[in-house]
């Protein structure tokens, strides 16, 4: 079953009337520490209310743990099935009030039970210029097709896999004999500024959906730091 970690944070408002955010991820955690350290500096336009971890071992929920923020972890071999868990875990964020999911380097395939609930406001970040290169080992995908460009999207989450409405993109140029390990970095350096960037323009209510289009609209925050976004 799930177990919330709990920081010692109490049950009081902390958001202050600014968009709650819940991160789903189950690694490393550097988009998430990337989007942690923006709620810390006032950058993100809301608060990261709760992480959702599906492995206790994974190196981010001590992150989490050292920024103060709650963390849901759950072992999803002692449910019946995926929708079963998620049911768990949308209780809880409806709890929370969460208004936005982000999807931080989460291994799990999501079912209609989060998906359908959070529509228009869940986001994830792919390592790839999509709709090139979807789901696993997108950068090594890059690599052996042998593109000479590659980068990362931020996307509205639907149905299908990394299918979903485009919110932004940022192109790198892969080196010549780049090794995949070194594309990795650079990637992950371009997700690390580009999340908090996208969360903040969510939250300003600048980001918005029509049909397939997913429409950024300019405004206070919008990436005037950040001319290699794609609005």
């Amino acid at each position: 079953m799930a177990e919330q970690l709990r920081f010692d944070l109490g049950d009081g408002d902390r958001t202050g009337g600014q968009l709650r955010v819940a991160v789903f991820a189950s690694g490393q955690g550097s988009n998430f520490q990337a989007l942690a350290d923006a709620a810390a500096d006032g950058k993100l336009g809301g608060s990261i209310e709760l992480l959702v971890c599906d492995r206790a071992s994974a190196p981010v929920v001590e992150r989490a743990r050292r920024a103060g923020i709650d963390a849901w972890v759950f072992d999803s071999s002692a449910y019946a099935s995926r929708e079963a868990y998620e049911g768990e875990i949308l209780a809880e964020l409806q709890r929370r009030g969460v208004g936005l999911v982000v999807l931080a380097g989460y291994m799990r395939i999501l079912t209609p039970v989060l998906v359908d609930a959070y529509a228009g406001r869940m986001i994830n970040i792919h390592p790839s210029l999509l709709p090139a290169f979807p789901g696993m080992h997108a950068i090594r995908q890059a690599l052996n097709y042998g593109v000479k460009v590659t980068g990362v999207t931020i996307h509205f989450v639907d149905g299908g896999l990394d299918s979903g409405p485009i919110i932004a993109q940022r192109a790198l140029e892969i080196g010549e004999g780049e090794s995949e390990a070194s594309l990795a970095e650079r990637i992950h350096a371009a997700e690390n500024a580009l999340y908090p960037w996208a969360v903040r323009g969510f939250a300003e209510g600048r980001i918005s959906l029509d049909g397939r289009r997913a429409l950024v609209s300019a405004g206070a925050g919008a990436g005037a730091d950040d001319d290699s976004a794609d609005k």
